[in-house]
């Protein structure tokens, strides 16, 4: 349990990244809160403290670097230790690959490969004081590609291969890397543009049938955390596309195809 543990979460203020933090305070820890959207952030600080744990807001953009810098300093400063740093800030941009431009390339992989890699260079000094864990959000979308999702898959690749890599450059140190690759769960990410510009009225194009609640989802991973797995893949579609991907590619291409785009 992760009870009167110092928690970071980035990306916190919606989707996985909010409701791990409930499922954190649930289990008594203490949580250091991350996002842009300082006004949903206080949002899920509200509720977090419903439950009955202590937290604070620590805003930051992971496009910055000097920001995320801040953001380790200001829950060093609040709580003397760092247990559990939780790199989960990200987004999608989606579209063909002869379609993207230049710009829209840079933003992907500086928000999910270069802001999820400073994050992990930020905490690290600090877990390895806690013998604490690092996580790092990935999909299962590094494993398997899909028309549109080029870029997204391609930051997610990078992401998991910073995992494999950080696995063995922490060895010996007692800090545990976690790479957690979800599947389909219910978020907004198909409803966030290339600009990041959130559309609501937007349905999400995923199929319903394999899409995992985002409370049920939080609980697996939180729990995935809790035994330092090196790596976790869920749901149970997500598993199985995840293994047809790496071992089947050709039918893996297939069943995408199935699925539409």
């Amino acid at each position: 349990m992760f009870q009167n543990q110092v928690i970071w979460i980035t990306g916190a203020s919606s989707g996985l990244g909010k409701y791990m933090a409930f499922e954190f305070a649930k289990q008594g820890a203490k949580l250091a809160l991350s996002a842009r959207r300082v006004d949903k952030l206080e949002e899920v600080l509200n509720q977090v403290k419903a439950l009955g744990a202590e937290g604070f807001l620590v805003p930051c953009d992971v496009l910055e670097e000097s920001e995320i810098e801040k953001a380790v300093q200001e829950v060093i400063h609040h709580y003397g230790r760092l247990d559990v740093a939780v790199a989960n800030a990200g987004f999608g941009v989606f579209g063909k690959i002869e379609d993207l431009s230049a710009k829209e390339w840079r933003r992907q992989m500086d928000g999910n490969v270069t802001g999820l890699a400073m994050t992990a260079k930020s905490a690290i000094p600090h877990l390895k004081a806690s013998k604490g864990r690092l996580v790092l959000i990935g999909s299962v979308a590094a494993y398997v590609p899909n028309p549109k999702t080029g870029a997204y898959g391609a930051s997610k690749a990078a992401v998991r291969s910073i995992g494999q890599t950080l696995q063995l450059e922490l060895k010996g140190t007692g800090v545990s890397c976690t790479v957690i690759h979800p599947g389909f769960v219910d978020s907004d990410i198909t409803r966030v543009d290339n600009a990041g510009v959130f559309h609501p009225e937007i349905n999400d194009p995923r199929p319903k049938n394999l899409m995992w609640p985002t409370d049920k989802a939080a609980k697996v991973m939180v729990n995935a955390i809790l035994k330092r797995r090196k790596s976790f893949v869920f749901t149970g579609h997500g598993k199985f596309i995840a293994f047809i991907g790496q071992h089947f590619p050709k039918l893996g291409e297939w069943m995408i195809g199935k699925m539409g785009n």
